[in-house]
């Protein structure tokens, strides 16, 4: 009748208990049964006669030294070994596939191909290490690997007056927003192909049915690609951006910032003076573009302002504020969406918001802007400019050609 009861008891409680659970439990038993409970809770358990021994030895020893129970399932170093352990030179084996260059042979097989678990595997099986797949992962996380994407970190050379520069134009920028004078950072955000072609991204749809788009991203003719230019305005959190269709050159950016001066800038800032741009060194509005110091000029006399530039130093671009103030929300609002025509480019760019108040204004320019054009050494000559103090090729002022004459 006991040993039944010992059975039954073990049946219904031993899938909530780990293994040193039920070998005490067994022990515990077979001490109550008395002679020959070993024997009997062996065999109405299935458990070995060592194992419960094993147990009754645990108990004894515990009790007799007074000893709290402890949390450890088996006795320190028991249990079976890991492979790392058991097979000399694994980890280093490892370790000298996944950073050849660092810590192996420059030649590995593995050099130029993805590290994959299963690769590695069959790499330490051709070694002669006998392992899975899933005991690779294992190992390299005890090796403090893991799958990581490579991370924007390394600028290249770095110009020596680069912090003075950004100190420069904060200071500058400051001022001018002190003194109620308008401040804008300017920019060209990445081309975009017009057409039912894959945008990064994803959005709500119900499940099952994505948007179809083209396989393969070549131009269609009659669409082509669009270059958004952005105005950002850093004190009102204000943009326009002018589209346009055909090349970006230093005409179009500057027609972009007269597009915003007549449309925002001049009524924000009715008492205006002074114009603010502060822009990357590269590109259509570069610092040593003729052209866009022409076309600035140009602008300069037609508003009566002074415009007064600081370009941000080589290799900053992505510190522009227009970068992350505008362009990155305009890329989030129209994530996984097809850009299939100019009108819903326009629309998804002026739709684009945050909850810090951003408003943005949107137009198409179709104006052509032929690349290469020259401007002569006598015209540039003509350009009214001062350079500055500190790094003149970077911050400098065009002032308009229009005198006022007092009566």
């Amino acid at each position: 009748m006991a040993s039944t009861f010992v059975g039954k008891l073990h049946e219904l409680v031993s899938p909530f208990l780990d293994e040193r659970s039920r070998r005490l439990l067994a022990a515990g038993e077979a001490l109550a049964l008395g002679r020959g409970g070993i024997s009997s809770v062996a065999r109405e358990t299935g458990m070995s006669r060592p194992t419960i021994m094993a147990g009754i030895k645990q108990l004894r020893t515990q009790e007799a030294a007074g000893v709290p129970p402890t949390e450890r399932v088996r006795r320190e170093g028991g249990g079976r070994k890991q492979k790392v352990e058991t097979i000399p030179g694994l980890a280093q084996a490892l370790e000298s596939l996944v950073e050849p260059v660092t810590r192996g042979d420059p030649e590995s097989p593995l050099r130029w191909t993805c590290k994959s678990l299963r690769k590695l595997a069959d790499e330490l099986g051709k070694q002669g290490y006998s392992v899975s797949h899933r005991l690779v992962g294992d190992l390299l996380e005890n090796l403090g690997y893991s799958l990581q994407a490579n991370r924007k970190t390394n600028e290249g050379g770095n110009h020596p007056d680069r912090d003075a520069q950004f100190q420069h134009i904060n200071a500058t920028v400051k001022g001018f927003l002190a003194a109620g004078q308008p401040a804008i950072s300017v920019d060209t955000k990445k081309k975009e192909l017009v057409g039912d072609f894959k945008n990064a991204g994803r959005e709500l749809r119900p499940i099952g049915t994505p948007e179809r788009v083209r396989v393969h991203d070549f131009p269609i003719p009659e669409l082509g690609k669009v270059a958004p230019y952005g105005v950002y305005d850093i004190a009102n959190n204000a943009a326009w951006v002018s589209v346009g269709t055909d090349h970006d050159t230093a005409a179009f950016a500057v027609a972009s910032i007269k597009a915003w001066w007549f449309s925002m800038g001049k009524a924000a800032y009715p008492n205006a003076k002074e114009l603010l741009i502060t822009a990357d060194c590269g590109g259509s509005n570069g610092y040593r573009v003729r052209l866009w110091k022409t076309e600035l000029q140009k602008l300069a006399t037609l508003t009566n302002l002074t415009i007064r530039v600081c370009h941000l130093p080589p290799g900053t671009s992505k510190w522009n504020k227009i970068e992350h103030r505008l362009f990155s929300f305009i890329t989030q609002n129209w994530r996984g969406k097809p850009l299939v025509s100019h009108e819903v480019i326009v629309n998804l760019i002026a739709a684009t918001t945050t909850r810090t108040g951003l408003t943005v204004k949107c137009e198409m320019n179709t104006n052509d802007y032929p690349l290469g054009t020259v401007v002569p050494d006598d015209e540039f000559a003509d350009v009214r400019i001062t350079p500055d103090d500190f790094h003149g090729e970077w911050n400098y002022e065009i002032r308009s050609k229009y005198v006022k004459v007092v009566v």
